[in-house]
C-alpha cells in the first residue's frame, strides 16, 4: 500500500473513531439508577430500579409504534420543560413472542428520577411508576427495524429454553439509546424480557 493511501485509510478510521465518540457522547443521559446498555450481541441478566414514565399507548402494525408515538410524548416532556434521557423504551405484547406483528404497544419516555412530575398531563399520556425488575436482555447495535427486534426475540427464547433457572414473567420491551441523527450502523439498542428465577426445589 502506498503511503498516502495508507495516510487516507487512517483517516477515515480517525473519523469514524471521532464521530462514535461524538454521537454516544451527545446522548441523552440514563434514568437514576440504571445500568449501562447491554453490549453488542451479549445476553446478560440485569437488575433495573424503580423508575417513573410517562406512557402513550399505540394500537396497530406494532413496526410503526416508535415512530408513531414519539411525537406526543415529545410534546409532553416539551410542554412540561423536562430534559430528555435515554433510552425510550417500547413495550409490546407477549404475542410478539410467537411472531405477531400488529396489536396494541406501549411506549415510554422516562424521566430522570422518581421525584419528577408534570405540571400537566394530556389525555393521551399516563404517568406511571415502574416497580424495580430483572431482565434477561440482548444488546444489539444497527437499525431499529422490527425484523431485528423479531430476530433478537428469537435469541432471547431460546436462551430462556437453555437456562430453566429463569422464566419469563412479563411482556417484551426494547430500549432505544439513539436519536434519529445516529446512523443506523451505530444506533445501539436492547430487547429484554422480565424474568425471574426458579427454585431449585420447585
Amino acid at each position: 500500500m502506498k503511503p498516502y493511501h495508507l495516510l487516507i485509510s487512517l483517516g477515515f478510521i480517525a473519523l469514524a473513531a471521532l464521530a462514535i465518540g461524538v454521537y454516544q457522547a451527545s446522548s441523552a443521559p440514563l434514568p437514576a439508577g440504571f445500568p449501562t446498555p447491554t453490549p453488542n450481541g451479549r445476553i446478560e441478566v440485569k437488575n433495573y430500579p424503580a423508575y417513573r414514565a410517562a406512557t402513550y399507548r399505540y394500537r396497530g402494525q406494532l413496526s410503526e409504534a416508535a415512530n408513531r408515538s414519539f411525537y406526543p410524548l415529545y410534546q409532553h416532556i416539551s410542554s412540561n420543560d423536562i430534559s430528555m434521557t435515554a433510552p425510550v423504551e417500547t413495550r409490546y405484547p407477549d404475542s410478539t413472542r410467537t411472531g405477531a406483528t400488529s396489536g396494541e404497544a406501549e411506549v415510554s419516555f422516562l424521566y430522570r428520577d422518581t421525584d419528577t412530575y408534570p405540571k400537566e398531563v394530556a389525555d393521551n399520556i399516563r404517568i406511571e411508576d415502574v416497580p424495580p425488575m430483572t431482565v434477561v436482555s440482548l444488546g444489539l447495535q444497527g437499525g431499529y427495524d422490527f425484523d431485528s427486534y423479531q430476530q433478537g426475540l428469537t435469541r432471547l427464547n431460546e436462551w430462556l429454553a437453555e437456562h430453566p433457572g429463569y422464566r419469563a414473567i412479563g411482556s417484551p420491551r426494547r430500549f432505544f439509546y439513539d436519536g434519529p441523527y445516529v446512523p443506523d450502523p451505530l444506533k445501539r439498542s436492547e430487547i429484554e424480557i422480565p424474568v425471574e428465577a426458579v427454585s431449585s426445589n420447585r
